[in-house]
């Protein structure tokens, strides 16, 4: 996971990944997109230590949202309800 983050952070394309795809359904499946969603983070911090990445706490958490699932939803051409 970390491998491919990094790859597509140093091409730029971090913002448009798609995310991790898994089986929802099964019980072990939110512990692996914990994992995912801590990498993330992780790389996101330390590219922001490094200034990599812009110090700018909504432009970052919008790119996590988009790489944890807006950008799934605009690939698989998903409209689902939330509530916000």
């Amino acid at each position: 996971m970390q491998w491919q983050m990094n790859a597509l952070s140093n091409l730029g394309l971090l913002s448009r990944f798609v995310g991790m795809l898994t089986d929802s359904r099964s019980f072990l499946s939110y512990p692996r997109h914990e994992y995912f969603r801590r990498i993330l983070c992780d790389l996101i911090g330390r590219d922001v230590e490094t200034g990599e990445l812009p110090r700018d706490v909504k432009l970052l958490g919008g790119m996590v949202g988009d790489i944890c699932f807006r950008n799934a939803e605009t690939y698989f051409g998903l409209e689902l309800n939330r509530s916000s």
